[in-house]
C-alpha cells in the first residue's frame, strides 16, 4: 500500500523545504521529493556559494586598502583552491542545517525523480527502487536550470553554465561573459576582483534590465572603469575553438568583433525545470515552458500547486520560500493570495545593488504621478567612516499622497538596507513616515531617512546651491 501524506512536495529548494517545513507547523504530515541535495539550486549552486565567494573578495579588497586606515600589510595572494574550499566549507554546512532542519520536523524526504501519475499520486524513481506514495495535495518545487541559447558552440570544452563555474579548480586568466543581466554581471564582479580579465556580451542596451536604468548605468561606468570590458548592444553569433582557448564571435552597431579568451560564461537566464512531471497528461496548463498558476498558487488542477523558477516570473529564493508559505496555507484550507508589490531585488557586485517596488521607467510606463529624491551616500557619515561612497539611495513615491512607490540603493549592505523599503511599500506607508522614524547614528540607514526626507521639506545632510 502506498505510503499516505497530507501534502507531498516535489523538489526540497528554498521553495520546497520552506513549504515543507511551514505545513509541519500546521499540523500536516509532509513528504518531500528530491533528486538530488536539498537546498535546490539557490543553497548548492547559486546564491549561497556565490555570495560565499563574494566575502572572500571583500576581504581582498579590504586588504588592499588597509594602508589608507594606517593598517600596512603585504600584498595579498589569491590561493583559488583554498578559496574553492572555503565556499564548499560553507554549502555543507548550510546544506546540513536544513536537513536537520527538515528532519526535526517530522517530515519524510524520499530522493529519487518525481512524476504525478494522477492528481494525488506522486511516482519516485531512485537509484535503487521505484515507489508510489499517495498525498491529498501536491506541490511543484523543482527549480529551474540555465539557459542555453542557440549559439553553435555550446558544446565546447571551456565554455561554461553558472553552475560549472562554481566548480572550477583554477583561475582562468580570461573569461567572456555572455548576457549582462544579474548572473552575468555578479560573475564579472567576482572574477575580474580575482585578476581575470573580463568581457561581458549583452545583446540589450542596458545591464541589469530589472534594475532602476540610473543605478544601473552608474554600475556599468564603475565596472568599466575597474577593467571590466563591457560591450552593450552586442549579440554572440557563435563560439569557435583556437589553438589556446576560445573565440567569440558577435554583432554590434559598429559591425562584426572578436573576442579570444581562454573560458566562456553562458550566463544568458534560467529556465523553469518540468522534465519528467508528466504535465501535459494530468492536464496541468504551461505557457511559455512555465506552469502556469493563480494568485492562490495553484494551477490549472485542482489540488496540485507550484511554486519557485518553474512558475517562470520571478525568479528569486525569497519569492519560492513566500508562495511555498502561501501554497501550504491555500492547500490546508486557509486563504491566502500572493502580493508582489514589495520583492526585493538584489545584484551582489562592487558595491551592491538591492532594489524594491517601481523603477522610474516602471513608474512612468505606467503613468503614474510621482516624484525622485536622492540621497547620496558621499554626504553619509557612516559610508565616510567604511570608505564606501560611491552610491546612493534613490526614492520614489506617488506625488499626491507620498506614498512609497520604490526604492533603489547603491552601496554597501544595500541588500541589507533593503527591508526597509519593502516593509514601506508593503505597508503603503508614505515618505513621512520614513522620516519621522527615528534612525540610529551613524549608520547606513539615515540615508533612507534622509531620501525619505528629501520628498518633503529637504534632507537635512545635504548641501543644495541656492540659485
Amino acid at each position: 500500500m502506498a505510503k499516505q501524506f497530507d501534502i507531498a512536495i516535489i523538489g526540497g529548494g528554498p521553495g520546497g523545504y520552506v513549504a515543507a517545513i511551514h505545513a509541519t507547523h500546521l499540523g500536516a504530515k509532509v513528504a518531500i521529493v528530491e533528486k538530488e541535495r536539498l537546498g535546490g539550486v539557490c543553497l548548492n549552486k547559486g546564491c549561497i556559494p556565490t555570495k560565499a565567494i563574494v566575502r572572500s573578495i571583500e576581504i581582498l579588497l579590504q586588504i588592499k586598502e588597509a594602508g589608507r586606515y594606517g593598517i600596512l600589510v603585504g600584498e595579498p595572494r589569491i590561493e583559488f583552491v583554498k578559496l574553492m574550499a572555503q565556499k564548499e566549507e560553507v554549502v555543507e554546512n548550510l546544506v546540513s542545517g536544513v536537513e536537520a532542519l527538515v528532519e526535526a520536523n517530522g517530515i519524510e524526504v524520499i530522493y529519487g525523480k518525481g512524476e504525478i501519475i494522477k492528481p494525488g499520486f506522486v511516482r519516485i524513481r531512485g537509484a535503487n527502487r521505484e515507489q508510489e506514495i499517495y498525498s491529498k495535495k501536491i506541490i511543484i518545487a523543482t527549480g529551474s536550470v540555465p539557459t542555453k541559447p542557440p549559439i553553435p558552440g555550446l558544446e565546447l570544452e571551456g565554455v561554461l553554465t553558472s553552475d560549472d563555474a562554481l566548480k572550477i579548480d583554477e583561475l582562468p586568466s580570461s573569461l567572456v561573459i555572455v548576457g549582462g543581466g544579474v548572473i552575468g554581471i555578479e560573475f564579472a564582479s567576482i572574477f575580474s576582483a580575482l585578476g581575470t580579465k573580463v568581457t561581458v556580451l549583452e545583446m540589450l542596451p542596458d545591464i541589469l534590465p530589472p534594475v532602476d536604468r540610473e543605478l544601473s548605468r552608474r554600475l556599468l561606468w564603475l565596472l568599466r572603469r575597474n577593467g571590466v570590458d563591457i560591450r552593450i548592444n552586442s549579440l554572440v553569433k557563435r563560439i569557435e575553438p583556437k589553438e589556446k582557448g576560445l573565440s567569440v564571435k558577435f554583432e554590434s552597431k559598429r559591425g562584426e568583433g572578436e573576442i579570444d579568451a581562454e573560458k566562456v560564461l553562458v550566463a544568458a537566464g534560467r529556465i523553469p525545470y518540468t522534465e519528467g512531471l508528466n504535465l501535459e497528461d494530468i492536464g496541468i496548463r504551461v505557457e511559455s515552458g512555465a506552469v502556469s498558476v493563480d494568485e492562490r498558487m495553484e494551477t490549472s488542477v485542482p489540488g496540485i500547486y507550484a511554486i519557485g523558477d518553474v512558475t517562470g516570473g520571478v525568479m528569486l529564493a525569497h519569492v519560492a520560500s513566500h508562495q511555498g508559505r502561501v501554497a501550504v496555507e491555500n492547500a490546508l484550507g486557509y486563504e491566502r493570495r500572493m502580493d508582489y508589490r514589495a520583492v526585493p531585488n538584489c545584484v551582489f557586485s562592487f558595491p551592491e545593488i538591492a532594489s524594491v517596488g517601481l523603477t522610474e521607467q516602471e513608474a512612468k510606463g505606467l503613468g503614474v504621478s510621482y516624484k525622485v529624491s536622492r540621497f547620496p551616500l558621499s554626504a553619509s557619515g557612516r559610508a565616510l567612516t567604511l570608505g564606501e561612497t560611491i552610491g546612493l539611495v534613490k526614492m520614489i513615491c506617488e506625488e499626491e499622497t507620498g506614498k512609497a512607490l520604490g526604492l533603489h540603493i547603491m552601496g554597501p549592505y544595500a541588500s541589507e538596507l533593503i527591508a526597509e523599503g519593502a516593509l514601506a511599500i508593503r505597508l503603503g506607508a508614505p515618505a513621512r513616515e520614513i522620516s519621522e522614524t527615528i534612525h540610529a547614528h551613524p549608520t547606513l540607514s539615515e540615508a533612507i531617512m534622509e531620501a525619505a526626507m528629501g520628498q518633503l521639506e529637504g534632507a537635512i545632510h545635504l548641501l543644495i546651491a541656492k540659485s
